[in-house]
């Protein structure tokens, strides 16, 4: 199936509308990482997404290759990306009737590495979840792709202990939705993580009154 950020006019008009008043708050959040320079590049939000209204906080482990202009990428985090994972957490999405206007995507380690952060790395991953955190008034889900970002989640409680509860926030561990997630010599096994997968997806929209 043709993903739309492999359309040359969808993809230039995310760039255009990039600093649209409902994005424009995280979008110059990810300038100010990608000025400070000391690591990767940090993709945008794609304006597609509900910006600070959203309600839905999608948070995986780290942006993919082809969230990167310089990799003939889209340059946005973006679940209309021409990759497998972005492809299947769309699926999700739209089989629970989540629309984007909900969801605000982000990664437990914010910039372009395109591998498992290391410890350090996850710390410094902690600020860049919090300020998007308190970004996003409306928040009511925060779901968690994969062991690196439950881990993430992990380290940013310890240091901010109340925010899930403060904000009465659901918190949802799911399964990553990267083939590599469901690599498993048991079928039973696979089968498990599917119907974990899609389970967490509907309790999300539930929960989101969707």
């Amino acid at each position: 199936m043709a993903r739309r950020m492999a359309e040359l006019g969808f993809q230039q008009e995310q760039w255009a509308r990039r600093y649209d008043p409902h994005i424009v708050a995280i979008n110059k959040f990810v300038d100010e990482l990608n000025e400070q320079g000391a690591r990767g590049k940090t993709p945008y939000v794609a304006p597609m997404y509900g910006g600070v209204a959203a309600r839905l906080l999608s948070v995986l482990r780290d942006p993919g290759p082809k969230t990167q202009s310089e990799n003939e990428g889209s340059g946005f985090l973006c679940m209309e990306n021409d990759d497998p994972t972005a492809q299947k957490i769309c699926e999700l999405f739209r089989e629970s009737c989540i629309d984007a206007s909900e969801i605000v995507p982000w990664n437990a380690y914010p910039w372009y590495i395109n591998r498992n952060p290391r410890a350090a790395e996850m710390d410094a991953g902690v600020e860049p979840l919090k300020r998007i955190l308190d970004l996003l008034p409306n928040l009511q889900v925060v779901m968690l792709h994969g062991g690196i970002a439950q881990n993430g989640w992990r380290r940013l409680l310890r240091k901010y202990p109340d925010v899930a509860t403060t904000r009465k926030l659901l918190v949802l561990e799911a399964c990553h939705t990267s083939r590599r997630a469901f690599i498993h010599r048991d079928p039973n096994v696979r089968e498990a993580r599917r119907k974990h997968l899609e389970e967490s997806f509907h309790k999300a929209a539930q929960h989101l009154g969707v």
